[in-house]
């Protein structure tokens, strides 16, 4: 057999080749290079940042919206730290004024800080939703978040669907449409898709080292994961982050398609370039790091992880107007609806209320039904969804922005990877289990605050770490 030589750029050699340019990607690269070490960060996209992703809006003097990660909250220690030292400022969420929760028969509006939370609904299913938060919570509790497949019962509840495990309270009525509308909305996937362990562990890592984690946090603006956004958006500090490391260090257009084990450690080899490296780190999801192709094989715990973690279903859409006129209508823009192509909004205006941007998520089975839909269907489906929540003047769109994540060649899906049953308990270790030289970032691994953009950091600093620790 004839050797045909490599015809593309050969780059390095680097200490560390860091396969991802989000958060991730970028954060290991941020400790690896301060404690001296070369790196090449590769990204597939034109742009950095992952799934975290802003976009100008048209005919808005520079005005953005978030395609993709939008909030923060005081316990995102890492991810403010590094805002603040990027000079990135944060501003509150808008909350101010009644949510909105439609039911299939009654559109209800309350004030969820003066209500402690609780919707105007029948005691009894009050009653149901306050005994599923608590068991959750409590459950959620007892997890060591950095193996919770070593609980006592994490076999018995990893072998249930969440969907059967609600069952078990409520079966039917609105207090279960809640329920689901909520998973659907923190999870980007229907009950039935994920397993009641995997809730749990989503719960638990909102916490923090010594204070559990609760269900509040994922759902709450006020003193939630919700209750912050980024000045100029989050993708900010991906950019400053990138220029800090400069543009020999981050490679845009780099797909990687191969990581080759050599006697001088690897070759990470892309369409036009190879880079020889001594460590690896992947920090991309494990339904992408599964599509590339390792010699020697990735050990089957690991592969298996990869072919069993699949992204959630998500997209965003904005309707952007000359105003966020539902302020004055003493609305928060918040909104939980049990039925319609959005079941969860928000106010996503920018901070000097230049004009009003609504954001509605398009999640789990509406987002996969739409996945291949004609843009203007999806926007007249939102349309009919605002005008009903917000009442007539909603119909007044100035123009529309949307990001279906599904069909994103480089995240297919977002915003972090579901684990249905039997993964956690069987595959959790490989989650961030180093082999030989290569080693796992992504928000996926991170012990807190997994599925957030301060999770993609801790895991980025966590494989970083391990790489300065090696002997």
């Amino acid at each position: 057999m004839v050797s045909v030589p490599f015809a593309g750029t050969e780059l390095g050699p680097v200490d560390v080749a860091i396969i991802g340019g989000g958060f991730s990607g970028l954060a290991a690269a941020k400790d690896l290079v301060a404690a001296g070490k070369s790196v090449i960060v590769l990204e597939a996209r034109d742009r950095v940042g992952g799934k975290v992703y802003d976009k100008e809006v048209k005919n808005k003097d520079g005005g953005k919206v978030e395609l993709g990660a939008e909030f923060v909250c005081n316990n995102h220690t890492r991810l403010l730290a590094l805002a603040k030292e990027l000079g990135v400022k944060t501003f509150r969420t808008y909350a101010d004024g009644k949510m909105v929760l439609c039911t299939k028969e009654d559109r209800l509006l309350y004030d969820p800080i003066e209500s402690q939370g609780l919707p105007p609904l029948p005691e009894e299913d009050l009653i149901t939703l306050g005994t599923v938060s608590a068991q959750l919570n409590e459950f959620a509790a007892e997890l060591d978040v950095w193996k919770p497949w070593a609980h006592c019962n994490a076999k018995a509840w990893d072998s249930l669907t969440m969907s059967t495990w609600l069952d078990g309270f409520t079966k039917n009525g609105i207090a279960r449409e809640v329920l689901d509308l909520t998973l659907r909305a923190v999870l980007s996937a229907e009950p039935e898709d994920i397993s009641f362990l995997s809730v749990l562990v989503y719960i638990a890592r909102t916490g923090s080292e010594g204070v559990p984690g609760r269900i509040e946090m994922l759902t709450n603006v006020k003193d939630g994961s919700l209750e912050d956004r980024i000045e100029g958006g989050p993708q900010s500090i991906a950019i400053k982050l990138s220029e800090r490391l400069g543009s020999e260090k981050v490679r845009l257009r780099s797909p990687v398609r191969q990581v080759l084990r050599n006697e001088l450690g690897y070759s990470v080899v892309g369409d036009t370039f190879k880079v020889q490296a001594k460590k690896v780190v992947i920090a991309i999801a494990p339904a992408l790091a599964g599509r590339l192709v390792y010699s020697p094989p990735l050990p089957a715990i690991r592969d298996q992880l990869c072919q069993r973690v699949p992204m959630g279903s998500l997209g965003k859409v904005f309707a952007i107007y000359d105003t966020p006129f539902w302020r004055h209508d003493g609305l928060s823009g918040e909104v939980a609806s049990v039925e319609g192509v959005t079941q969860s909004t928000f106010d996503s205006s920018p901070p000097d209320s230049s004009f009003g941007a609504l954001m509605g998520f398009l999640e789990a089975n509406e987002m996969r039904r739409l996945d291949g839909a004609p843009e203007q269907e999806i926007f007249d489906a939102v349309k009919k969804d605002f005008i009903r929540y917000f009442g007539p003047k909603a119909a007044n769109v100035q123009s529309w922005m949307l990001q279906r994540w599904d069909n994103e060649e480089y995240s297919r899906g977002g915003h972090t990877g579901l684990f249905p049953p039997n993964v956690w308990t069987q595959f959790g270790p490989a989650l961030t289990q180093p082999i030989d030289g290569i080693y796992f970032a992504g928000t996926e691994a991170s012990p807190y605050w997994a599925g957030f953009m301060e999770g993609a950091i801790m895991a980025g600093e966590a494989a970083a770490k391990s790489i300065m620790d090696a002997k």
